[in-house]
């Protein structure tokens, strides 16, 4: 139920993150999903991509300093307030959110995905599906 999720640290210089999606396209690896967050002085890029292994290993063949980190794929209503219940759920729970983002992609009529990074993925995994929230696994993401 876990998906790769691809870090890029960028300084915050013009043309890096063209670099990076010059570099992605080249190898025909597709972004499904991505964030920025930056500060003065660099950015972290956070992508899915069809083919996480292989695009860590070409940006670091390229220079780029990359890593993986797991995230949890979560189908949501796509109607306002559709992401409330999985946020109440992972509150009662006690399960602190780091960051989220929304996925660029349909796997089904009338469903969001947004893309959690949590603490305690394992405990998270086990409570959204105990209340019945859809987490869609990397094959199926990957796939779109």
């Amino acid at each position: 139920m876990l998906v790769k999720q691809v870090s890029v640290f960028l300084e915050n210089k013009s043309g890096r993150l063209a670099d990076v999606s010059r570099i992605l396209g080249e190898n025909n690896i597709d972004i499904r999903a991505l964030s920025i967050a930056d500060t003065a002085e660099y950015g972290i890029l956070r992508i899915i991509v069809d083919k996480p292994d292989y695009a860590v290993q070409i940006l670091k063949e390229k220079g780029f300093s990359v890593r993986t980190t797991e995230v949890i794929a979560v189908g949501v209503a796509d109607k306002p307030g559709g992401l409330l219940e999985t946020l109440e759920i992972l509150k009662q729970a006690n399960i602190p959110i780091e960051y989220m983002y929304a996925f660029i992609g349909n796997i089904e009529k009338d469903k969001a995905i947004v893309i959690l990074r949590v603490d305690d993925t394992q405990k998270a995994i086990q409570v959204l599906q105990e209340n019945g929230i859809e987490l869609y696994p990397s094959s199926k993401i990957y796939n779109l």
